[in-house]
């Protein structure tokens, strides 16, 4: 029975690293974001600006609750601003859970959030000037929940499979 909860700023890799985890470990991946979107059947930027980010995070937290209780063997990634919502970065806490912040610079999101803006409602309207800006500040007032996760990896400079090895080693 292993929990595994990835947790980190978006760009940070979450999805990306919990499909390739999954691949090595056998161990299924679950996003939360697509678990929600499922259940809404509508885009997470949809439900966003539909019912707005206070009911959203209630679903969002509901979702979440859910998921955890009634699994037990699994690799969740978590959307970047779920861990501070709701005390749900309590989840991460949980014994029998081991919670992983991937851990990226405010440079190196930048770096790879700069090429994905259209695709991302939260930064599509920021001039690349103003997301280097707006990323530190989400950093800041997230870091805090981020750091309650049991473990954290760094991904600046790495690719995916070195990410993937050193959570396994980690874990093992």
């Amino acid at each position: 029975m292993k929990k595994i909860v990835l947790v980190g700023y978006m760009g940070s890799g979450k999805s990306t690293v919990g499909k390739l985890l999954s691949e090595k470990t056998e161990i299924p991946f679950f996003d939360l974001d697509v678990i929600i979107e499922k259940e809404g059947q509508k885009t997470i930027s949809e439900l966003f600006s539909e019912i707005g980010e206070i009911r959203f995070r209630k679903i969002e937290h509901e979702a979440l609750n859910n998921f955890m209780a009634a699994h037990d063997d699994y690799i969740l990634s978590l959307g970047g601003g779920t861990p501070c919502y709701a005390n749900n970065h309590l989840q991460l806490q949980k014994e029998g859970v081991d919670s992983i912040y991937l851990k990226g610079s405010i440079h190196e999101l930048t770096k790879r959030l700069m090429p994905q803006k259209k695709y991302r409602p939260l930064i599509a309207h920021q001039s690349d000037e103003e997301l280097h800006e707006f990323i530190a500040k989400h950093l800041f007032d997230r870091s805090y929940f981020y750091l309650k996760s049991k473990h954290v990896v760094s991904v600046d400079g790495k690719n995916p499979e070195d990410v993937v090895e050193e959570i396994i080693r980690l874990l093992a």
